[in-house]
């Protein structure tokens, strides 16, 4: 009997990572996400001739599932060494996230807001009603590989409780994207200044494979930036330009300036587990199970799919 296909909500690392184990397995995934591409925080904005890493700058690989994803991704030219052993995608961030989805159905701009569970398996829902997919109403399980605070709602709407969800704590970040006409002297590559607004700043040309012109980008503290959690981005920049002076960077010479808020961007206190599991075929997994690092998303997005799979020989 042909094994029923999985739902995964998210197509971040987490998702895609639990999507291309189940894949490899033989299994019928079929990725959601509400956005317009893929990787989550491993993000890459392309705008006006430049081009800006403004979620994850970089990752580091310590364990052998993403060490054996890492050196496929490497030889496909997805990656590669910026520093010491920090890696990025390349040409941008998301490449490595394209990578697990190669072959995958994913469907992206699709909000899932529900989820039930009849005889016939999962169903799930978004404003409009059940999703539009001919496997929707006969998933076996249902991965949920989105922030916690954004799992809870939907765990909830399927009755299962997860009380774990609540204990991972994320602290927010606004990242500025700066655009300049040409190289800007004296700025290095990678900046930790020691000011309490600015927590990062990178120069995007000095990473393998890029090459789009001087794109700078900025992550702001997490303390400052929930204090600024609910300004309009377009207020951002001006509230950042006095520290980035002091750093020999200069706001009002940019070609382009966007700044964007990333609501769940540092995992600050994790739940301290692999994934969560409901018997009804509901799992949960993310970087706020074992911490603030893409690895971190990897290894519970790969941890999820081991159970689906371990269930499912049972």
């Amino acid at each position: 009997m042909t094994a029923s296909p999985i739902a995964i909500v998210g197509a971040g690392i987490a998702g895609l990572a639990a999507a291309r184990r189940l894949a490899d397995a033989g299994r019928s995934v079929v990725v959601f996400d509400k956005g317009r591409g893929l990787g989550g925080r491993m993000a890459t904005r392309r705008a006006d001739g430049f081009a800006f890493d403004h979620g994850a700058q970089f990752f580091r690989v310590r364990g052998e599932a993403m060490g054996a994803a890492l050196s496929a991704w490497r030889e496909a030219g997805a990656a590669g060494a910026w520093f010491e052993d920090a890696f990025v995608g390349t040409p941008g961030m998301t490449a490595p996230a394209r990578a697990l989805a190669a072959g995958l159905d994913v469907r992206t701009e699709c909000a899932v807001t529900g989820l039930s569970k009849d005889g016939a398996g999962w169903t799930l829902s978004d404003a409009a009603g059940p999703v539009a997919h001919p496997a929707n109403g006969t998933f076996g399980a249902v991965v949920l590989a989105v922030p916690s605070p954004q799992a809870i709602p939907l765990a909830a709407s399927a009755g299962v409780a997860m009380p774990a969800l609540a204990d991972a704590v994320y602290a927010p970040c606004w990242a500025l994207m700066l655009g300049f006409p040409g190289p800007l002297p004296g700025v290095k590559d990678r900046i930790e200044p020691d000011d309490r607004a600015v927590a990062w700043v990178a120069r995007n040309a000095s990473k393998p494979g890029r090459g789009e012109g001087e794109s700078i980008v900025v992550h702001a503290r997490p303390d400052w930036s929930r204090a600024q959690l609910e300004r309009d981005a377009a207020t951002i920049p001006a509230l950042l330009s006095v520290p980035l002076a002091g750093l020999g960077i200069d706001i009002h010479a940019a070609r382009y300036v966007a700044a964007h808020r990333w609501r769940y961007a540092l995992v600050e206190t994790p739940a301290g587990t692999p994934f969560l599991a409901d018997p009804a075929g509901l799992y949960a997994c993310g970087d706020w199970c074992l911490g603030g690092r893409v690895e971190a998303a990897f290894d519970s997005g790969h941890a999820a799919a081991g159970a689906v799979l371990a269930e499912a020989a049972r």
